[in-house]
């Protein structure tokens, strides 16, 4: 299954500030602060690839994409 949704806050990420392409830049550089220890309020990231698939699909999304919310 494609990971459409990375976490991040509370002193960890699923992302990092290596995954630009795939989380943006705001979302890889606040993976990257939680992962540093900053406080960073918890939320999450949608994937630039489910953007991709929104827009490829006749606007639909995933249909795993809601399992991992």
């Amino acid at each position: 299954m494609t990971q459409w949704v990375y976490g991040f806050g509370g002193g960890s990420a699923d992302g990092d500030a290596s995954m630009k392409n795939l989380l943006g830049g705001k979302g890889a550089n606040l993976a990257e602060m939680s992962s540093l220890g900053l406080p960073v309020p918890p939320g999450f990231t949608v994937t630039t690839e489910a953007c991709v698939h929104y827009f490829s699909n006749g606007q639909a999304y995933p249909a795993d994409l809601t399992e991992q919310v």
